[in-house]
């Protein structure tokens, strides 16, 4: 007699529904696996039979066939061992319960005295579960991942294969005691602080406004002038992630092996300008999360843009666009989110101080424009905001009542959830479909002419003219109004630079003065 059990296979964070079905019958002592198990996989069959003898079922001159469905689909990790003995046991006729409902899912790894250990990508398989409609799902408990609470999912955490067949055959398994969770320090809190910054006062408005819609900034300016620490205090303003977020946070993490320091703050990413293309994007033989699905739903911040090779960069289109990077490898096709805030810094020019009033530039014409070209059109296409820093003069600064992070992360919040009212979702204006960004509070026909006529003088792209749409949304929001106003989108006009390649700082100097002025 077959059974059949479910469990949940892992593509990338994508889950899927896996039909373990097991046949016992007489014949040749053997057991094989079909539906394109890999090494890890196969090897289930030891830890199964090892189990099943210590706790006094043994498969003796017995054929076991298990076929993992879909089959066309390879399986792999050690995922599944707890569904295999279940179908095992059941097939074999040693579970007295006779109907497992469809609806109820295993997941876990056996050790050979029955322990069910933890996995890979538990809480990936467990949103997966939800996605799939699961009523129960029967696991082991996973000290390092937080409590997960789904709503019309009962999980059952079980501590040995034991305490599994009790429950199924309606029997009361000892209480079983959670171990204390070590995975997040809920007071951690963020050294940085807006309050530490003296003077980009500029600066600091345009990464509120990035904040508040998820918009990309692109910082250059020389040396010393606070590019970097205008990055690091950015994830201080920032709200804190939703649950959802959390744990979307905590599976690619887990999947790819990454440690992670607290739940409810944003991660702030910040790979080195050496980092191997596939560090930032993600691969490998059997692929893994990079740099820009671990930095998912908040920041990554590249420092030294012009150091990176001109490959890793223009590698950076398609998540920058998307959201999302896919990876394809013979066996199979991946697709990890990706969707960040994307924060760059470099310098005008390999000695940094192309433009500067008080350091000599040493850099020849060719090499300045060869330093530039590393960063692409494409790229540079798909940034937002473009900031041109200069050095504070610290003669005459006030170094006491500067505005704290706290309050700006306030003003953030409510913008945020003015654009969380009106999409009817958790998504910003940044990624909200144009279409109905616009359709919600179009231009008015000035203001389209404007724009338009501006667009072409300075050679504009489609692309950044719906992305200085958006920021002006972004900005009303902060301000509060419902239509796009003309001081909306002149501010946000003020955020581009005239020409990407040039040492222009910012793209009209008076409106740049006169926001600046205001904020």
């Amino acid at each position: 007699m077959s059974s059949k059990v479910t469990s949940i296979g892992l593509k990338g964070l994508e889950g899927y529904r896996v039909q373990v079905e097991a046949q016992v019958k007489d014949g040749m002592e053997s057991f094989i696996f079909v539906g394109l198990p890999d090494a890890s996989v196969k090897e289930s069959k030891e830890r199964v039979a090892a189990t099943l003898h210590s706790m006094g079922f043994p498969i003796v001159d017995r054929k076991v066939v298990i076929n993992l469905s879909p089959a066309e689909v390879k399986k792999n990790g050690p995922l599944f061992d707890l569904a295999i003995a279940i179908a095992v046991l059941k097939s074999g006729g040693f579970l007295k319960k006779q109907g497992i409902p469809f609806e109820t899912g295993f997941i876990g790894a056996l050790s050979l005295d029955g322990t069910v250990l933890p996995v890979e990508g538990m809480i990936a398989a467990i949103l997966a579960a939800k996605r799939l409609c699961l009523k129960r799902l029967y696991l082991p408990f996973d000290p390092t991942i937080p409590p997960v609470d789904i709503p019309e999912m009962e999980l059952l955490y079980v501590e040995n294969l034991q305490d599994v067949l009790d429950l199924l055959e309606g029997r009361q398994p000892l209480p079983f005691v959670q171990p204390k969770s070590s995975f997040f320090d809920e007071q951690k809190v963020v050294e940085r602080d807006f309050s530490q910054i003296i003077g980009h006062v500029f600066a600091k408005r345009a990464l509120e406004i990035a904040a508040s819609g998820e918009h990309y900034v692109l910082m250059d300016g020389p040396p010393g002038c606070g590019k970097s620490l205008l990055a690091e205090t950015f994830p201080s303003i920032l709200p804190p992630l939703s649950k959802e977020a959390q744990l979307e946070k905590i599976s690619l993490h887990q999947l790819a092996g990454a440690p992670y320091n607290s739940l409810t703050l944003p991660p702030y990413r910040h790979p080195h300008h050496s980092a191997s293309a596939v560090s930032i994007i993600g691969g490998g033989t059997n692929p893994k999360p990079g740099e820009v699905s671990l930095a998912h739903r908040v920041v990554l911040f590249l420092d030294e843009l012009g150091e990176f090779s001109k490959k890793t960069l223009d590698m950076l289109r398609q998540p920058l666009e998307n959201e999302k990077v896919t990876i394809s490898r013979v066996h199979s096709t991946v697709t990890y989110p990706a969707k960040f805030i994307f924060i760059a810094a470099m310098n005008p020019c390999p000695c940094g101080y192309l433009g500067s009033n008080r350091n000599y530039c040493i850099c020849s014409e060719k090499q300045i424009k060869a330093y530039k070209n590393r960063v692409s059109g494409p790229i540079l296409d798909r940034i937002d905001i473009l900031l041109s820093l200069r050095p504070v003069d610290l003669k005459g600064h006030n170094f006491q009542g500067i505005e704290p992070s706290e309050d700006v992360r306030k003003r953030v919040q409510r913008a945020r959830e003015r654009q969380y009212e009106r999409y009817g979702k958790e998504i910003c204006n940044a990624s909200v479909p144009f279409e109905q960004l616009i359709k919600q509070h179009p231009l008015t026909n000035n203001q389209q002419h404007e724009l338009q006529s501006l667009s072409i003088k300075q050679g504009f792209s489609n692309r950044v003219q719906i992305k200085l749409i958006r920021l002006a949304r972004t900005i009303a929001d902060l301000k509060g109004e419902q239509m796009i106003s003309d001081e909306a989108l002149l501010e946000a006009l003020s955020l581009r630079k005239m020409k990407p390649n040039t040492t222009q700082s910012m793209y009209v100097e008076t409106l740049a003065g006169e926001c600046s002025d205001e904020y």
